[in-house]
């Protein structure tokens, strides 16, 4: 069962062409650019593998996921960047390296594919003892790490509620599998109690969108307080018949935060703005399924100009799965769906 359309407001050519603009651009590595001749970071490259899952594009879902097994460090970790050419920027990014858990959770629940699973197992393993090296005493996880191994000094909110979701897959993997990693509930527990009780451990960036919606997307802030959060500062990050502002003090409007935001909505239980905020992305779309990267208002012109990105077209495609609940793996950013219930910490807060 795959996503096919979204009664209308896509169809299911809107949702084949949309697809198909991704796979066009996947390399013959696997690896998924942004924009032919640009480059690509391992989070969204698995965020277009997810998409490509849940529109029946298999194959081309495990050659992304074959390009990430084979280029792995020995760390566990994946560069920052990366072109058709090979490495451009060396920088280790720990939630870009964490969110392979969640990917393969994600083909996991499409797919139901075992064998699948066990042979991403040492890929996953690997990848959260990177990030969870970067874990300090307060719970928050340090954003990355310079090529020569030295900490980058702060860690990022976004990136936090990202990874605490991913170590949750790892979880929902281990489980599977039949592996014991009591550790990774406890970092998990630490991690969600320091980005719900310890803001200041957090470098400031409370003019951008992510940092507000992504605790509720990473379901760390659930129910009431989920609802809360979002609807206390919409007003800020919302323009109203076009979506969700990447930083509440400019008017640009990008289809990615959009998408995301519509299922943090989702997740939260406010379906009807959930919905809203997808119908009103459907503005930047454009006629051959591509997403515009985004648009500045009110002149309405994109920007950067002529930008089109994969990752923007992949986020559309997996809110459409979310709020159509078509693919097996449409409740895994709104309802957990296969992942341990998120642990609480057993020590103090960290204030």
């Amino acid at each position: 069962m795959y996503l096919r359309e979204v009664p209308g407001l896509l169809s299911p050519a809107d949702v084949t062409a949309t697809a198909e603009s991704i796979a066009e651009w996947q390399l013959d590595s696997g690896l998924i650019l942004w924009f032919p001749g640009g480059h690509a970071d391992p989070w969204n490259h698995v965020e277009c593998a997810m998409a490509l899952d849940v529109t029946g594009y298999r194959a081309a879902a495990e050659r992304a996921y074959d390009f990430l097994a084979g280029s792995q460090r020995s760390d566990g970790s994946w560069h920052r960047y990366y072109t058709a050419d090979g490495t451009e920027e060396h920088k280790l990014d720990a939630n870009c390296t964490a969110y392979v858990a969640c990917g393969v959770w994600h083909h996991y629940l499409v797919t139901g594919d075992r064998g699948f699973l066990e042979d991403m197992w040492g890929v996953v393993d690997s990848a959260i003892g990177f990030a969870l090296g970067l874990q300090q005493p307060g719970g928050e996880i340090l954003w990355a790490r310079h090529a020569d191994g030295t900490p980058w000094p702060f860690a990022l909110l976004t990136s936090s509620c990202s990874i605490h979701h991913s170590l949750r897959a790892a979880r929902a993997v281990a489980r599977e599998l039949g592996h014991e990693r009591p550790e990774w509930a406890a970092a998990s527990a630490r991690l969600a109690d320091a980005i719900r009780r310890a803001p200041a451990a957090f470098a400031p960036k409370d003019r951008w969108a992510m940092d507000w919606y992504y605790p509720v997307l990473a379901g760390i802030l659930e129910g009431r307080s989920a609802r809360r959060r979002l609807t206390d500062r919409w007003d800020g990050f919302v323009l109203e018949g076009w979506g969700v502002r990447c930083v509440s003090d400019r008017d640009w409007i990008t289809p990615a935060e959009t998408a995301e935001c519509a299922m943090a909505c989702l997740a939260a239980g406010l379906t009807t703005e959930a919905w809203q905020l997808f119908e009103w992305s459907q503005r930047q779309r454009d006629g051959d399924g591509r997403y515009w990267t985004g648009t500045v208002l009110p002149q309405e012109v994109r920007f950067p100009a002529g930008e089109r990105a994969s990752y923007s077209a992949a986020a559309q495609l997996l809110a459409a799965d979310a709020l159509s609940d078509s693919s097996p793996a449409a409740g895994l950013f709104t309802r957990g769906t296969g992942l341990p219930a998120p642990a609480r910490a057993t020590q103090p807060a960290y204030r």
